[in-house]
């Protein structure tokens, strides 16, 4: 009888999964990514609305300003684009680049971009930032990138299988190359601490925000060995870029 159970519940997930494939675009994407195992892969799963994080973008509106033609923003791991066009609405003349692992989603973003003939938008397939120039952006998003959804739901003891530290800090190491010296940095629902990372000495923390224990579960931490860590009070989320040495910019009237 335990045998029949679980070969219904096995046939019934396989239904649901065959379902999903055949009438979800998102889900169709997920597990081409799943069975192509791109370079650099954190987060399969495509889930994204707009203006889905206004608190981050008003901040970074406080700290970098608004109307300047010469602000550089960059969201990494963009999905479908949503997160790039809703920073329009909050810096209306800033370049504004999204990247993003799968060549479908840059395909939707940059359909949607023809539409409105925004030319100050722009959208790159790529996994990494390692063909960006340096010092070039006034802040930089990842936003729900380094994750892996099914570390939310399994809870495991490691998250080497899925996703690792490793990758993770050769990642955001090369972000911070990105990044113009006072520029912003904001890593949101991470499975990893950007403070643990050996970069993070040349940034300050400029921006907290309380854990729930719902907040954990569905994005565990998981520490520079992959292993899993004690659910913490708070989370830092936003960093700002320390001057170089021997130089002092200028600074913007509206920097925090």
């Amino acid at each position: 009888m335990v045998k029949r159970r679980l070969a219904a519940g096995k046939l019934a997930g396989g239904t649901r999964l065959l379902l999903a494939l055949a009438t979800s675009t998102g889900v169709r994407r997920s597990w081409s990514l799943r069975l192509s195992r791109p370079g650099n892969l954190f987060q399969p799963h495509n889930d994204t609305e707009a203006n889905r994080y206004p608190e981050v973008f008003v901040a970074l509106r406080d700290w970098i300003g608004e109307g300047d033609d010469d602000i550089r923003l960059l969201s990494f791991g963009c999905s479908t684009g949503e997160e790039v066009f809703s920073l329009r609405r909050y810096f209306p003349s800033a370049y504004i680049k999204g990247v993003d692992i799968s060549r479908a989603n840059i395909a939707d973003c940059k359909r949607r971009q023809r539409r409105l003939q925004d030319a100050r938008l722009d959208f790159v397939r790529a996994s990494s930032t390692q063909a960006e120039a340096s010092r070039l952006y006034d802040a930089i998003l990842c936003m729900a990138v380094f994750r892996h959804g099914d570390l939310g739901t399994q809870h495991p003891e490691s998250c080497a299988h899925r996703i690792t530290f490793e990758a993770f800090e050769v990642t955001v190491t090369d972000l911070a190359r990105c990044l113009k010296p006072r520029g912003y940095l904001v890593v949101e629902h991470s499975n990893f601490r950007f403070s643990d990372t050996a970069v993070a000495a040349q940034f300050e923390c400029v921006a907290r925000r309380s854990c729930t224990t719902t907040d954990c579960q569905r994005t565990p931490l998981f520490g520079p060995n992959n292993r899993l860590l004690e659910t913490p009070t708070c989370i830092e989320i936003a960093f700002r870029k320390q001057a170089e040495k021997g130089k002092t910019p200028a600074i913007n009237a509206t920097s925090k």
